[in-house]
């Protein structure tokens, strides 16, 4: 049977309890439950019972939250609090299909509880269930459609489901509707854009990614990953020359970056291996502090030219005393062939560095 409602004093102090649930004041919640229950008339009151269940589960009292929650549930098994807070305490067990139940069976009550179905959406698409994240998503946005969080979310929803020129459409048709001037920054107007130009990445729309990201260049404050993806763009649309300049820049901006090295190489193609050395050894001469031109050499040479780079990057760094320098050389262990030549090279060293 339904509970009978509260009058506006209880109410009130349900309306605490619910606030110190969330801020997390969890005793002082169990204090305002007592107060209504304790009333003869609202003993059996199903949604105080509820909220005292839930309030006790976080206090780790999983037993007696069970209880109070299911005891909530029978007596007013037609409120959406009980059965949004029973999905609640099953979604804390990770009883995740059973929670995603009780929050349909709450949707049932009061299908446009906006806290209902974004924990439901939380929960669809953590069990991967992107259809049902999509409809989630879209019902939150015909209930909220000028809130930034319900285009967001729509959108993602048709990218997670790899429908790309759906997603596309809903950002650009959001982003029309930002004021925001051109010469302004806005940290939130940038990730929107670099999100937009992400999924066109993902859509293989290169030149459509290239131009974007070239438009909305002054507007995006993270200017380091501009020139990342012009340089990546590039690459895929074989203008190689453009791409080497770009990762040049790169490179002097960052010299440990091994991404940016590999992007150099693919720009730069260097047919032989002495070209490909060549690369790192004139940013080494430019960076001759920098670790990576040296380390990098060593994972593509072998025989006796692997020696000698591998004994000069090894007495470097056993001179200063460099800490990571085992886990640096680690994935060289791989190749047998290596391994032969770096145990002796090392033993040797550490034998007549002044260091040790």
């Amino acid at each position: 049977m339904p509970s009978v409602p509260l009058p506006p004093k209880e109410s009130n102090l349900f309306k605490r309890i619910l606030k110190c649930y969330e801020q997390k004041q969890y005793k002082n919640g169990l204090k305002f439950c007592k107060m209504i229950l304790s009333n003869p008339k609202f003993a059996e009151h199903g949604e105080t019972l509820a909220m005292k269940g839930l309030t006790l589960n976080c206090l780790g009292k999983k037993e007696e939250a069970y209880e109070f929650v299911r005891k909530g549930l029978r007596n007013d098994v037609k409120s959406h609090v009980c059965w949004h807070v029973y999905g609640l305490l099953q979604r804390s067990d990770k009883k995740y299909d059973e929670a995603i139940k009780c929050y349909r069976n709450a949707l049932k009550l009061d299908k446009d509880n906006l806290q209902i179905l974004r924990d439901l959406s939380l929960l669809q698409i953590q069990m991967r269930d992107l259809e049902g994240y999509r409809e989630t998503r879209y019902q939150l946005l015909q209930l909220r459609p000028t809130q930034r969080a319900s285009w967001i979310g729509y959108a993602i929803a048709y990218h997670l489901l790899k429908d790309y020129d759906m997603a596309l459409k809903l950002l650009e048709e959001f982003r029309k509707t930002q004021q925001i001037p051109p010469n302004k920054i806005d940290y939130e107007y940038s990730e929107l854009i670099l999100y937009q130009n992400q999924v066109m990445r993902e859509a293989d729309l290169f030149q459509e990614s290239l131009e974007h990201i070239e438009t909305y260049e002054k507007q995006i404050c993270d200017k380091l990953i501009v020139e990342e993806i012009k340089g990546e763009m590039l690459l895929k649309l074989g203008r190689l020359k453009e791409a080497g300049e770009v990762y040049r820049e790169l490179i002097e901006r960052n010299a440990e970056n091994w991404y940016y090295y590999e992007g150099l190489e693919k720009a730069l193609q260097p047919s032989t291996l002495e070209e490909r050395l060549q690369i790192y050894e004139e940013v080494s001469k430019r960076h001759p502090r920098a670790v990576s031109p040296r380390r990098l050499p060593l994972n593509f040479v072998s025989g006796e030219k692997f020696r000698q780079l591998m004994d000069k990057f090894l007495r470097v760094n056993f001179s200063k005393g460099c800490p990571p320098l085992f886990t640096t050389l680690k994935s060289l262990y791989y190749n047998p062939e290596k391994v032969r030549w770096l145990i002796p090279l090392k033993l040797d060293i550490s034998a007549h560095v002044p260091f040790f």
